[in-house]
C-alpha cells in the first residue's frame, strides 16, 4: 500500500536529489538548489513500507495558481499509476480547491495527466517565459 504525506520532514532529500539530478529536466541539479525548491514549495512524498518511492511538489499561493513540478516515481514503483496519483493528490486536496489554474510541463506523460483534466494550453500565445542562460542552453540541447 502506498501512503502519501506532505510532511517535508519525512522526505528523503538525498533520494529526491538523486532522482532529480538524473532527470531530463534538471540533470546534475545541485543538492542545495533542490533543498531551496523544496523549502519554497508544497511537497508530497509517496511511501511504501516507510521507504520513499515518489515525489512531487507544487509552487503555489494556495488560492489562485499552482505549478506542479518534479514529479518522480522510483524505477521499481513505476507503471502502477503512482505519477498520476501524486499529481491527483494536489488536484484533489482541499487546500487546492478552487484554484483557477494548475499547470505542469511534461515531455512524455501527457496521457497520464489528461486523465486528471490537464490539456494543452488554450491560449499559448499569451504565455511567456524568461529562462536563465543555463536553462535555455539545456532546453536547446534536448529535442
Amino acid at each position: 500500500m502506498i501512503e502519501f504525506d506532505d510532511d517535508k520532514t519525512r522526505l528523503d532529500i538525498a533520494c529526491v536529489h538523486g532522482w532529480l539530478a538524473g532527470s531530463y529536466w534538471s540533470p546534475g541539479i545541485a543538492r542545495d538548489l533542490v533543498e531551496r525548491a523544496i523549502a519554497g514549495s508544497h511537497c508530497v512524498g509517496a511511501y511504501r513500507d516507510g521507504t520513499q518511492v515518489g515525489f512531487a511538489r507544487a509552487i503555489t499561493d494556495h488560492a489562485t495558481f499552482a505549478w506542479i513540478a518534479d514529479v518522480w516515481v522510483d524505477e521499481a514503483a513505476r507503471s502502477q499509476g503512482l505519477g498520476r496519483q501524486l499529481v491527483g493528490w494536489f488536484v484533489d486536496h482541499p487546500r487546492f480547491a478552487g484554484i483557477r489554474r494548475i499547470g505542469l510541463v511534461t515531455a512524455d506523460a501527457h496521457g497520464v495527466y489528461e486523465k486528471l483534466g490537464f490539456h494543452a494550453l488554450l491560449r499559448p500565445d499569451r504565455y511567456m517565459e524568461k529562462l536563465s542562460a543555463e536553462a535555455a542552453a539545456m532546453l536547446r540541447a534536448v529535442p
